[in-house]
C-alpha cells in the first residue's frame, strides 16, 4: 500500500477554479490533483495527466491555448489554422495520425506548412468522422454562408499526408473517398520511409520521422542567393511551399510522392514507452538496445547490446545504405544528403548532441555531404529513451525544395509561432550562406519562441462544417419489423454480440500484448458498450440494410482504432446487397462484399493473421446458402466452426498484415485477437438463432 504523501503539491498544474493552497505542515482536506496519480495501478507508468481517457484532448487544446495562430474545429480533435478563411484558392495540407508523437504533427500547423493536423488517441489513427470534417472545413473555408455546392468550388483541394500504418491508410483513405463523394477534391500522400526491414514487408515500410520532411522543410538555393537576403526571401517548401505558390493539386501530389521516395529512417532505443494508464509494451536488460524499433512501442528487428555512440551510429548508418537491404537508402561516397537526428521522447539534449556529431562526422568520413542537418525532437514516442536517424537524398533541384530549418519551431515571420517546444539546433556544410545563419536570431538559440500576440481574448473554437444531406435508405425487401422499429430478433443478437465482447475483453487485451499496445479487448468493449447505448434509445431502423449501416457508423465513431475502420468497411459494403433483398443467398453476397472492402483496404489476406482470416472462413462456408434448398443453421453452424479453428490457428502464422506484422514471428504464439473477436462474434449470433428460433 502506498504511503500518504504529506506534503503540498501546489507545485503541480491545477485546473482553473480550484485552490492553489494547502494548510502548511500538514495534509490538505481538499483533494489535490495528486492523487489523480497515486490512483492510477501501481504497475503502470506515471504520467502527469488529468485522465487516461482525455490526455490527448486536453494535450492538443494546450498547444492551442497557448498558439494564437491555432484553433480547434467544434467536437473534434482537429487543429487548424486560425487564418483558414484567407487560404482561398489554394491547396490544403493536412496530415495527422496518434497522439504521443508531439511535437507531431500539430505542432507543424502554419503557413507555408500544414493547414492542419487531425489527432487520434495516444498511438490510434483519428477516426473517419473527425478526417472527414477536418477536409469539410477547409473545402468550406472563406465561403460565408454560400451553399454547400458552392462552396465546394472554392478550394483548390487538399492533400493528406499520410505516415504508412494499417489504421491511418484505412481512416483517412475511407475519409477521403467519402469526402470525394462528396465532391470535395483530395488527393493522398502515403509516406513510407522506415529502412529496418531488410525484407519488404507485405504491409510496406513503416512512416516515420522522414514525414516531416514531406510537411515542410524549408530551403535555400545556396549558390543564388546573396548573403544580404533574408530567410523569408530565399525560404521554399516541398507540400507546404508548393501550396502557397498556388500549385494544383495533382501536380503537388506527384511531385512530394517522387520526394518521398528519397528517404529513410532507423531508430535505435534505451527503452521502450507506455501508453498513459499502461505499462511499458517491452522490456529490455540493463545492457541492451533496441535496433529498428517503430514509434510505437512495437519491438524491433535487432537487440544489440549498449555500445559507445560512434559504434552505435555506425551500425544504423551501416544498416540503412547496404544494399543487401530492400529498404535501403543510396546514399555513397559523392551523395548529398538532408539528416535528420530526432528524439524519439526521452534523450537528453547532452546525448542528442553527441549523437548529431557522430552522424554529421562520420557521414563525412565516408564522403557524403551533410547539406542540412536538423537536431531536435520532431516526432516522438512518449518516453522512449532513443533516437531516429533520417537520411534524404538530394541534388540541387531537390535543394530548392526541401531544407535547412523547420520555421514551425525555429524563426519568426508568417509560419507557426510554437509556443512551449525547443528550437532543434541547426548544422550544415560552410556555404556562401553560413553568414546569413549565423545572423539569424533564432538559429543558435534552443529557447521556446514565444507567441507574439494574446492569447486572453480571441476565438479558439472553430464552428463545426455543413453536413451534407442524408439520403434516405429505402427499405429491402421483407426487412420490415412490426411496429415500425428493429426486430426482436435483430435486438437479441446485438445485445448477445455486446456481452460477448465485453466479457472478452481482458482475454483480448493479453492476446494483443504480443503484437503491441494491448488494446484489441478495450476497442472491441468500447465498440459493444456503443451499441448497448445505442440500443437503449430504441433505434426506428426497419432493415438489415439500415442496421448495418448504422453499426459502421458507430465502429467508425467509437471504436477507433484499426478494428473500428475495418468493421466499418465491411459493415458499410455488406449493407449494400442488402438493400435489395435478405434471402440467404444475398447474406453470403453481403459477407463477400464485406470481405472484399476489408481487403482493398487493409492490405490484408486469408492467411496473415488478421480478423480476415475468421470471417473468411465462415464465408466460404456460407456460400452453401446460394444452393437450392438451404438450410440457415445448420450452414451457420458449419461456418462458426470454420470461424473457431481459423482462429486458433492463426498462432501458428507468420503476421503479414496489420502492425503484428512487425514483430517477430517467435514471439507470436498465441491466436490473433482479432480473429478470435470475430469468432466470437459470429459464435453469439448462431447461438440466439438456435435459442430463439429463426
Amino acid at each position: 500500500m502506498r504511503a500518504r504523501v504529506r506534503v503540498c503539491c501546489c507545485c503541480l498544474h491545477f485546473r482553473p477554479g480550484r485552490s492553489h493552497h494547502c494548510p502548511p505542515g500538514g495534509l490538505s482536506e481538499q483533494k489535490c490533483e495528486l492523487s489523480l496519480f497515486q490512483s492510477f495501478p501501481t504497475m503502470a507508468s506515471k504520467k502527469m495527466v488529468n485522465s487516461l481517457e482525455g490526455c490527448a484532448d486536453d494535450a492538443l487544446a494546450g498547444l492551442v491555448a497557448s498558439n494564437p495562430d491555432l484553433q480547434l474545429l467544434q467536437g473534434h480533435r482537429v487543429a487548424l489554422r486560425s487564418d483558414l478563411d484567407s487560404l482561398k484558392g489554394r491547396v490544403a495540407l493536412l496530415s495527422g495520425g496518434g497522439s504521443g508523437h508531439e511535437p507531431a504533427h500539430a505542432s507543424f500547423i502554419g503557413k507555408g506548412m500544414l493547414t492542419g493536423v487531425i489527432a487520434g488517441s495516444v498511438f490510434a489513427s483519428p477516426p473517419v468522422g473527425s478526417i472527414l470534417a477536418a477536409i469539410r472545413a477547409v473545402a468550406q473555408a472563406g465561403t460565408g454562408q454560400a451553399c454547400v455546392q458552392e462552396r465546394m468550388l472554392q478550394v483548390a483541394g487538399t492533400l493528406l499526408i499520410v505516415k504508412n500504418y494499417t489504421g491511418d491508410r484505412l481512416n483517412f483513405g475511407l475519409a477521403m473517398e467519402r469526402a470525394k463523394a462528396d465532391g470535395i477534391s483530395v488527393e493522398m500522400v502515403v509516406v513510407e520511409d522506415d529502412s529496418a526491414f531488410t525484407v519488404l514487408k507485405k504491409a510496406g515500410r513503416r512512416g516515420l520521422c522522414g514525414t516531416v520532411l514531406i510537411h515542410k522543410p524549408s530551403t535555400m538555393e545556396p549558390h543564388t542567393h546573396s548573403q544580404t537576403e533574408t530567410l523569408e526571401d530565399s525560404s521554399k517548401q516541398v507540400a507546404g511551399a508548393l501550396a502557397e505558390e498556388g500549385m494544383g493539386l495533382e501536380e503537388i501530389t506527384k511531385r512530394v510522392s517522387v520526394i518521398a521516395k528519397t528517404m529513410g529512417t532507423l531508430g535505435v532505443s534505451l527503452s521502450s514507452c507506455s501508453v498513459p494508464g499502461a505499462t511499458r509494451t517491452f522490456e529490455l536488460a540493463a545492457d541492451e538496445m533496441e535496433l529498428g524499433l517503430g514509434i510505437h512501442g512495437e519491438a524491433g528487428v535487432r537487440r544489440i547490446k549498449i555500445a559507445p555512440v560512434d559504434q552505435i551510429v555506425t551500425l544504423m548508418l551501416d544498416h540503412m545504405t547496404n544494399t543487401s537491404n530492400i529498404s535501403h537508402v543510396p546514399v555513397q561516397s559523392g551523395s548529398s544528403v538532408v539528416l535528420i537526428v530526432n528524439n524519439l521522447g526521452g534523450l537528453s539534449f547532452l546525448e542528442l548532441g553527441i549523437i548529431a556529431e557522430a552522424a554529421i562526422r562520420l557521414l563525412e568520413g565516408r564522403g557524403v555531404k551533410v547539406e542540412r542537418a536538423l537536431v531536435g525532437t520532431f516526432m516522438s514516442a512518449l518516453e522512449m529513451r532513443g533516437v531516429s536517424l533520417t537520411l534524404m537524398l538530394v541534388d540541387e533541384a531537390l535543394l530548392k525544395l526541401i531544407g535547412s530549418i523547420l520555421r514551425a519551431t525555429l524563426a519568426d515571420g508568417d509560419s507557426l509561432r510554437s509556443g512551449p517546444i525547443m528550437r532543434p539546433s541547426l548544422a550544415f556544410q560552410p556555404s556562401a550562406l553560413t553568414q546569413l545563419w549565423k545572423d539569424a536570431e533564432t538559429t543558435a538559440k534552443a529557447w521556446p519562441h514565444m507567441a507574439k500576440a494574446s492569447v486572453t481574448g480571441r476565438k479558439r473554437i472553430r464552428a463545426a462544417p455543413t453536413e451534407p444531406p442524408e439520403t434516405p435508405e429505402a427499405t429491402a425487401a421483407g426487412g420490415t419489423a412490426a411496429g415500425g422499429g428493429m426486430s426482436e430478433q435483430m435486438t437479441h443478437v446485438l445485445d448477445r454480440v455486446c456481452t460477448t465482447l465485453v466479457g472478452l475483453e481482458d482475454h483480448l487485451n493479453a492476446l494483443d500484448r504480443a503484437a503491441g499496445d494491448g488494446d484489441c479487448g478495450s476497442t472491441h468493449s468500447r465498440a459493444a458498450k456503443a451499441i448497448q447505448g445505442w440500443l437503449k434509445e430504441s433505434p426506428s431502423l426497419t432493415s438489415p440494410a439500415q442496421v448495418l449501416s448504422k453499426l459502421a457508423v458507430l465502429m467508425l465513431e467509437r471504436m477507433g482504432g484499426s478494428s473500428g475502420a475495418l468493421y466499418g468497411l465491411f459493415l458499410t459494403a455488406a449493407a449494400q446487397p442488402l438493400k435489395a433483398n435478405t434471402d440467404l443467398p444475398t447474406w453470403s453476397a453481403a459477407m463477400d462484399a464485406g470481405l472484399e472492402a476489408m481487403q482493398k483496404y487493409g492490405k490484408a489476406a486469408p492467411g496473415d493473421r488478421t480478423m480476415l482470416d475468421s470471417l473468411w472462413a465462415a464465408a466460404q462456408e456460407l456460400h452453401a446458402w446460394k444452393s437450392p434448398g438451404a438450410s440457415l443453421l445448420p450452414v451457420l453452424t458449419q461456418a462458426v466452426k470454420s470461424a473457431e479453428a481459423a482462429a486458433e490457428a492463426t498462432k501458428n502464422m507468420e503476421a503479414g498484415a496489420g502492425r503484428a506484422s512487425y514483430i517477430s514471428s517467435a514471439r507470436l504464439d498465441q491466436p490473433d485477437p482479432g480473429a478470435v473477436a470475430a469468432a466470437a462474434i459470429l459464435r453469439a449470433i448462431l447461438e440466439v438463432l438456435q435459442t430463439k428460433g429463426a
